[in-house]
């Protein structure tokens, strides 16, 4: 009887991702679309990345922020794009458990990093709008490079324990994930262990690692908005927000679709919604970072043309 347990155990190698269902009509016009984002969202990010580094007027910790930003949308499309795109394109919605959790991994920690470079993004426009005498002095070089180093080693802290402890589960179930990704949260509940302890670490650490960051940029945002509204002359109020809203853009899509993505009931009703959604912080997010920065930055055009004009030259 044991060894049966155990061979029902061990029989689940590898978890079926339903993606967006059973759509076999629409699994090359869904390879296409999800290709070409695939390809825009490194061009773009790539480009930004580029521009940063050729230009020396972009050597500012305003970009060097939006550089780190830009490399880890460009990891974090590549956790998630190619594995959709090989889906659609072969038909096999078969993922080892191992890959299974080396993408929880990735994925955790990428969007624990940008939770902590977006709030140290909003924490720099708040010293460039609030206080822009002290700016220099106090974002220095030397603290950048800190801030950048320590928003990746938080990000990826929180998603050190959680794979070990995965790793640890055994399946001898369901082995089907309803969503286009390997979730945490729904690869937890799938085993037939004793989840308690990783499915309450999980929580804590989602908490303890992505509150903070979200009321430093919430803080920093309320700070901001009051000193614009205290800005008497229209023109001065419209340039001084500007100098932000590219970043409040993405700071919005990413953390809206994050909040509906966990607040909505996990009901089969609602599991639809629920990857809609999921799309805007997965997918979206990384694919209008370089174009908001590109399309509403004078500087990055500006930097472009100078860049384009040296090669011609």
């Amino acid at each position: 009887m044991a060894k049966m347990e155990t061979d029902n155990e061990s029989a689940i190698s590898e978890f079926i991702l339903l993606g967006f269902g059973d759509v076999q009509d629409l699994q090359i016009p869904l390879f296409l679309l999800f290709l070409l984002i695939y390809i825009a969202t490194m061009a773009g990010n790539f480009l930004i990345v580029l521009l940063i580094i050729a230009d020396q007027h972009l050597h500012t910790p305003m970009y060097f922020f939006l550089g780190n930003l830009s490399v880890l949308e460009l990891c974090y499309s590549s956790t998630i794009l190619p594995q959709m795109l090989v889906i659609f394109l072969s038909g096999n919605k078969g993922v080892f458990i191992r890959l299974c959790i080396m993408q929880c991994f990735f994925f955790g920690g990428l969007a624990g990093t940008e939770c902590y470079l977006l709030s140290v993004m909003s924490y720099d426009r708040y010293l460039a709008i609030c206080r822009p005498l002290h700016y220099a002095a106090l974002m220095s070089h030397r603290l950048c490079k800190y801030l950048a180093c320590g928003s990746w080693i938080s990000g990826f802290m929180a998603c050190t324990i959680i794979p070990s402890l995965m790793s640890q589960l055994t399946f001898c179930g369901s082995n089907v994930i309803n969503h286009f990704f390997c979730d945490s949260s729904i690869f937890i509940k799938l085993s037939c262990s004793d989840t308690q302890l990783v499915s309450t670490l999980l929580v804590i650490l989602s908490c303890a690692f992505t509150l903070p960051p979200f009321v430093l940029t919430l803080a920093s945002y309320v700070c901001i908005i009051s000193k614009v509204f205290r800005i008497s002359s229209v023109a001065k109020r419209q340039k001084t927000f500007s100098t932000c809203s590219s970043h409040l853009t993405v700071v919005t899509i990413f953390y809206g679709t994050l909040m509906i993505v966990y607040m909505l009931p996990e009901t089969n009703e609602l599991i639809d919604i629920n990857k809609f959604f999921s799309v805007g912080y997965t997918i979206l997010t990384p694919l209008v970072n370089p174009l908001i920065y590109s399309l509403r930055n004078r500087e990055v055009k500006r930097a472009l043309k100078r860049v384009l004009h040296r090669c011609c030259i």
